[in-house]
């Protein structure tokens, strides 16, 4: 994550504002069907696990080497709808300075390359995330890091022209390493995993396809919004507008890496839970995602958030207009994804997501009109997020009611085991950061806030936060941690 966000600072002041903004404006459009990978991931992983709590391994194998021609398939038509979307995009729809519009679609075209091999990589990321194998999966994370790192430290020293159509050059390039990476270690360790013997089984095929497609269009409608956003704040404001927004979406994906790492620990056992037929532990782990992922976020997000300012000074150096409010925003909006972060995966585990995905797809798409109207009366860039933080908190709504109908949730279990328990941590750790920053003026500050604020967080997700059965599991590693520090000590 560090090195990641450095890369950001690096990349934003070798680019400057304008190309940054084009970046996260053309090569947005397309980088941000990344989602697509955790969309599709999500639709092979749930066949693989839930065939794992079954324990029929002919199926597995079935399921990857079908989902291996799906995903490739997917593959040429998302390229070829790009490229065909290309002409449109860049006759005057986008705004964009004149003399970079031709630098603009060489990014585009390099971006449709990553994306490819970002959806060819869905396959082997399901099997790993299956398998539980984080070890490999964090090794790779690593690795592309690092890599984005060199890329950014060339852009500053070694690139001296055209250091916007190298980035999306070298980009590319990295997404194919990550693929072969993954799928490498995958065919060599799994034995399901095979792209020699394959037999295309067609219902299994249909099936993968429609719990795919339906995915792919709730993704689709998370990405059209997001995108879409960018867009209307490139058409009222102009490119400068959007490096800030491009800011804040990076600060959100970075934030979110506690969660969303502890959501793929969990999605497996979700999966396979049901496919045991034990419901009870499904929705029981389901809830505790949506818990556990709030806190590691609000750990991390409620500090920054009081001290946005200093620390987007100290990481980028030049800040961009409206970045100090637009990651304050996304992050608040973030928050109020992960209330109901877990009941996505019971949903996934349940097969059922057709309604779904068709309805909190739209209610997230309408942020789009919904802003479009807000910035059509004049109110402020940052508007556009406001209303996105409504609206994740309509979509967490239809969420726990469609795991009531679907699966039998309770959710007035669900609000006293999870909203009722987040709220002393939340109010205790927002009452510390407002103390501290407006009583104590210096530099570094921030540091102060942070280290005060996640202490008391931490206690009192401890004491108050935790349900009794939450807290034994706390309990239970704290003593291995402290049974295995103490052998190594006597060592």
């Amino acid at each position: 994550m560090g090195i990641s966000l450095y890369s950001v600072r690096l990349v934003l002041n070798a680019l400057g504002d304008s190309d940054y903004g084009i970046f996260n404006l053309i090569a947005g459009v397309i980088a941000m069907l990344s989602f697509l990978n955790v969309a599709m991931t999500a639709s092979t992983q749930r066949y693989l696990s839930f065939h794992q709590g079954t324990g029929d391994f002919e199926m597995q194998r079935k399921v990857f080497v079908n989902s291996w021609i799906l995903h490739i398939g997917i593959g040429v038509i998302v390229v070829l709808l790009l490229e065909m979307l290309a002409p449109f995009l860049f006759n005057g729809f986008l705004n964009i300075p004149a003399e970079r519009v031709a630098t603009a679609k060489v990014v585009y075209h390099f971006m449709t390359v990553s994306v490819f091999f970002t959806i060819l990589t869905v396959p082997f990321t399901a099997s790993l995330n299956a398998h539980e194998n984080m070890l490999w999966i964090a090794v790779v994370n690593i690795i592309e890091s690092v890599l984005k790192l060199v890329i950014a430290i060339s852009l500053v020293y070694f690139i001296q022209t055209e250091r916007l159509s190298v980035y999306g050059f070298l980009t590319a390039v990295l997404s194919i390493n990550i693929f072969l990476l993954y799928a490498t270690y995958c065919l060599k360790r799994y034995k399901e995993c095979t792209v020699k013997d394959y037999q295309i089984e067609k219902p299994l095929l249909q099936e993968l396809g429609g719990f795919a497609g339906w995915n792919l269009f709730g993704a689709l409608c998370g990405i059209g919004r997001t995108q879409g956003l960018a867009i209307l704040l490139n058409i009222f404001f102009g490119t400068v507008v959007n490096a800030a927004y491009g800011i804040a979406n990076q600060v959100a994906g970075q934030m979110n890496f506690f969660s969303a790492t502890m959501l793929r620990a969990l999605n497996p056992q979700i999966m396979k839970s049901e496919g045991m037929d034990d419901r009870q532990r499904m929705l029981r782990l389901s809830t505790m995602a949506s818990k556990f992922g709030f806190f590691l976020l609000a750990f991390i997000a409620i500090p920054c958030i009081f001290e946005m300012p200093a620390i987007l000074t100290l990481w980028l150096k030049n800040v961009p207009e409206y970045s100090v409010i637009f990651c304050s925003l996304i992050l608040i909006g973030t928050l109020t994804n992960q209330l109901t972060i877990g009941l996505q995966s019971a949903i996934q585990a349940t097969g059922k997501i057709k309604a779904y995905q068709s309805i909190v797809g739209l209610v997230l798409l309408f942020n789009l009109p919904l802003s479009y109207f807000l910035l059509r009366l004049g109110f402020f860039a940052y508007s556009v997020l406001i209303s996105f933080c409504f609206i994740e908190l309509t979509a967490c709504i239809f969420r726990m009611i469609f795991l009531k109908k679907m699966a039998g949730l309770s959710i007035k279990e669900y609000f006293n085991r999870v909203f009722l328990k987040e709220i002393l941590p939340i109010v205790s750790s927002i009452l510390v950061c407002w103390i501290i920053t407006h009583t104590l003026f210096f530099d570094f500050r921030f540091l102060v806030t942070g280290i005060f604020s996640t202490m008391v967080f931490a206690i009192n997700v401890y004491f108050f936060g935790l349900c009794k059965d939450e807290k034994k599991i706390i309990d239970t590693i704290l003593e291995k941690g402290l049974i295995k520090l103490k052998i190594k000590n006597s060592l």
